[in-house]
């Protein structure tokens, strides 16, 4: 590898490289490093993790104090509802152009969900994802329908 930070900031996993004798050459060291370079290199990336960590839990605390929120900035609440609102608005829409055709179907007879997923797919027609009816879907579409008109 180019440098052996790189490997590893941890010691004693290098360490344990070299006593299990896993053969490694660091470019930098070049490849007569013996194991003191070895250690003593580690040893400094090792103490350069720490100083990087010491420097992002300041930076981060700094910009806390100031005010600014940390973390993923995206809304994920407001992200999770509209794209909620988004699936609903899509089997409502869904469930309308259906709905007519599932009717069309009990008129004929058909009354139980099974015979009605039976039914759509006999006539090919497919599920909002583009798959087979089975009575779930079915009964999900009749609930659309259910709930449209306790609203109305």
């Amino acid at each position: 590898m180019a440098k052996l930070d790189r490997l590893s900031r941890d010691v004693a996993f290098i360490s344990g490289l070299m006593v299990q004798r896993v053969p490694f050459i660091v470019a930098e060291l070049g490849a007569d490093a013996d194991p003191f370079m070895l250690h003593l290199y580690a040893a400094l990336a090792e103490k350069e993790r720490r100083l990087i960590s010491d420097r992002t839990k300041a930076a981060l605390a700094s910009r806390k104090t100031t005010g600014m929120k940390l973390g993923n900035p995206t809304n994920t609440a407001e992200a999770a509802a509209k794209g909620r609102k988004i699936s609903i608005d899509e089997a409502d829409r869904f469930a309308q152009t259906v709905l007519p055709i599932i009717a069309s179907i009990q008129r004929s007879g058909v009354t139980s969900l099974r015979g009605l997923a039976i039914a759509l797919n006999n006539r090919g027609v497919r599920t909002a994802r583009n798959g087979r009816w089975q009575v779930s879907n079915v009964r999900n579409v009749l609930a659309r329908q259910f709930v449209a008109k306790l609203l109305l």
